[in-house]
């Protein structure tokens, strides 16, 4: 046996055997656990493991994502601003895009527009083909002309050198202009040799830059590489190609396939996008076989596929047919206030009830919403906080300013909301109770007696408006309060006093000038019969909760044209008012418009009506219907007369409406007479006019008194 050599190996002595025969390999024992451990804990093995986690730690390193979603972008945008580029160049160059337009003609089943594509696409052809024929002869043409030019210009020359040479009187300026054109031509040479230079190593680069800002403006880089908000897309401006792509895959499997079979021409189906208010508007023109009302019962997925919220998306059914209208607004733009009241900012404000229209707030275009309250019904719905109220009052403020109008109030509620209003309004009920209602409803039934007085009077069309306002009129539905015979105040049913009164003015009052305003919660069948919801002309909902309720407060025809109270947002769209009906402006085919109200809190509608009563004949108002008593018609015109001798029977009329608002307001020069001649001190004529003598309603009024004395002594 030899002798072992001892080496030193990375610092350590390792003792080396000599060779060892085959056979003694196989003799040799297994290497232990604890050798194997041994082997693993060197230097060499451990290297490795912490390289390759060293690499992957850079690999996933966000600095190296953000490196890489970098380059891929940047190259994507240039290979596709390179792709699209192409693509235009071809277009511009061959038929191709003729082509694709009757594609998507036929795909659309627009067969009169697929031939009118293909008439483009011959005289495009007819066109380029004449344009080929000019370019065969174009060399002749060009040499003959380089002839001619040549010679022309020659002699121009010549002849210039002649006319210097004879004017200097020196022959050698006869080529001072020709050597002047040499000289002008090395020096055009030179100029262009050091652009050319310039510019060989300049274009290259810039037509780089151009390709990839096509590339980036169309986004033509993968979605994981695009910057973050490019790649949610809040906010992003709508684009054909977002509506297309969204209309797409909205899961309609015709649409779907007739938009791919358009190719990338899809954007046919839109009309111009049209900035509307904080949105935009567009008309889609749907392909054969897809129905409106597939989009519309997508409109959660298409605001979505738009990088919209839904309350952010709405659609409309407008004249064309197959065809929806979208309103898409501008992201965050509807969680925006509006602005103030025109109310509020106008102190020379003025309304007029027949020719006027209330400033309510603006439609989703962003135009002022006005509307007509002359002869008509209004009933205004919505759950419970939504500004309900605020909405109603508004309208009732700006009508305040026309004096002629008379308002009737029962406020259900009873906590203030309509409080400005005393000294303007004739009658305020304020409270919740079955009092209330019962005086609610005595108000309503007198002006049901007012309105049959002048259904049956001549000049009953003319007289002055009179509007009943109910807020909370559910609890007037809702009311089981009865009389002393039986009869209920309050119900939905035929039975009920309250609805009979509401139901007989929507019948006959817009006539005479009476009409009803009422303000509703959650509309049921219970707290909003068909027949006093149907008597409306102007229907407006608030959000509501179901789609049921919203076809109960704006009706079926609203909401299958698009109308959406029960898709507003409860507490964050407040004020916000679907109008279904006439007296606003409505586009054309709609059948609805969504209004965002004004909102006029309690401090500033106090400060209106203030200025309200300044320009009105001050009212005593009264808390309910009953407490009114029966005037003296006599002595009020006595007392009108004063110390007048005499007076014109038209200030007579004046005097009394300013004395006692409710009971003479609508009296005409018959009424006067009537009370008047039967004591023998009827208006007479005088220099033409008629006119009341004071000495003649004295006498009356004396001999009244005699007449009741002399009854109280029998």
């Amino acid at each position: 046996m030899t002798d072992s050599i001892v080496r030193p190996v990375n610092g350590h002595a390792i003792e080396k055997l000599h060779p060892i025969s085959p056979n003694a390999l196989d003799k040799a024992p297994a290497p232990s656990s604890e050798s194997a451990e041994k082997a693993w804990s060197e230097p060499g093995p451990r290297l490795h493991v912490r390289t390759g986690r060293a690499v992957k730690r850079l690999a996933t390193h966000d600095r190296t994502r953000a490196a890489g979603h970098l380059a891929v972008r940047h190259t994507g945008y240039l290979v596709g601003g390179t792709r699209i580029v192409i693509r235009r160049t071809w277009d511009a160059r061959s038929a191709a895009r003729y082509e694709r337009m009757i594609r998507a003609a036929e795909a659309a089943g627009n067969l009169d527009e697929a031939k009118e594509w293909e008439e483009r696409g011959q005289q495009f052809r007819a066109a380029r083909h004449r344009r080929r024929m000019e370019m065969l002869t174009s060399p002749q043409q060009l040499a003959k002309s380089a002839v001619a030019g040549t010679a022309v210009g020659a002699g121009l020359l010549l002849g210039t050198g002649i006319a210097l040479a004879v004017a200097n009187e020196n022959i050698a300026d006869v080529l001072t202009p020709t050597l002047f054109l040499v000289d002008a031509i090395r020096w055009a040479v030179v100029i262009g040799t050091v652009v050319w230079g310039v510019t060989s190593m300049i274009l290259p680069w810039a037509i780089l830059a151009g390709l990839w800002a096509v590339g980036r403006q169309m986004h033509t880089a993968p979605e994981w590489a695009l910057p973050a908000s490019v790649r949610s897309g809040d906010g992003a401006p709508i684009t054909p190609s977002i509506v297309v792509t969204a209309m797409r895959d909205l899961g309609v499997s015709a649409l779907k396939t007739a938009i791919k079979e358009m190719g990338d021409v899809g954007a046919q189906m839109l009309s111009p996008i049209v900035i509307a208010g904080c949105g935009v508007e567009v008309d889609v023109h749907l392909p054969s076989g897809v129905s409106t009302e597939e989009i519309q019962n997508r409109r959660r997925k298409l605001a979505e596929n738009l990088n919209r919220h839904e309350h952010e998306v709405f659609i409309t059914i407008p004249p064309s047919p197959r065809t929806v209208r979208l309103w898409i607004a501008d992201s965050g733009a509807l969680d925006e206030p509006i602005g103030p009241s025109p109310l509020v900012t106008d102190m020379e404000m003025t309304a007029n009830y027949k020719t006027g229209r209330a400033p309510w707030g603006q439609d989703l275009r962003g135009d002022a919403a006005l509307i007509s309250l002359f002869q008509r019904m209004l009933l205004i719905t919505g759950l419970s906080n939504q500004g309900k109220t605020a909405s109603l009052r508004a309208l009732a403020l700006w009508l305040a300013f026309d004096p002629k109008v008379e308002f009737r109030i029962g406020d259900l509620k009873g906590v203030g909301d309509w409080s400005m209003f005393k000294g303007l309004a004739t009658v305020l009920i304020e409270g919740p109770t079955d009092e209330h209602v019962k005086a609610v409803t005595e108000m309503a039934e007198e002006a049901v007696r007012e309105m049959n007085r002048r259904l049956q009077s001549p000049d009953g069309k003319t007289a002055h408006p009179i509007v009943v306002v109910i807020d909370e009129a559910q609890v007037a539905y809702g009311s089981g309060a009865v009389d002393d015979f039986k009869v209920p105040y309050g119900g939905s049913k035929a039975t009920s006093r309250y609805f009979r009164a509401i139901k007989a003015i929507h019948d006959q009052g817009r006539a005479v000038n009476v009409t009803t305003w009422e303000g509703t919660q959650d509309p049921t069948n219970e707290n909003l019969p068909k027949r006093s919801r149907e008597g409306n002309h102007i229907r407006s909902s608030l959000v509501l909760g179901t789609e049921s309720q919203a076809r109960m407060a704006i009706g079926d025809s609203a909401i299958d044209g698009g109308a959406a109270p029960h898709k507003l947002r409860q507490g964050l769209d407040k004020g916000t008012v679907v109008v279904a009906g006439d007296g606003i402006k409505l586009a054309a085919g709609q059948t609805s418009v969504t209004v965002r109200t004004h909102y006029i809190d309690e401090d500033q509608a106090k400060e209106i009506a203030d200025r309200a009563k300044q320009r009105r004949t001050a009212v005593t108002t009264r808390a309910a219907a009953e407490s009114v008593e029966e005037a003296d018609h006599l002595a009020d015109v006595a007392a009108v007369l004063s110390d007048a001798p005499r007076m014109r029977t038209q200030e007579v009329l004046q005097l009394l409406a300013q004395h006692n608002p409710v009971e003479y307001r609508a009296w005409t020069f018959q009424d006067l007479k009537a009370v008047l001649q039967p004591l023998g001190a009827e208006p007479y004529k005088s220099d033409g006019v008629m006119t009341v003598s004071r000495d003649r309603v004295l006498e009356a009024l004396n001999e009244r008194d005699r007449q009741a004395e002399m009854g109280d002594d029998e």
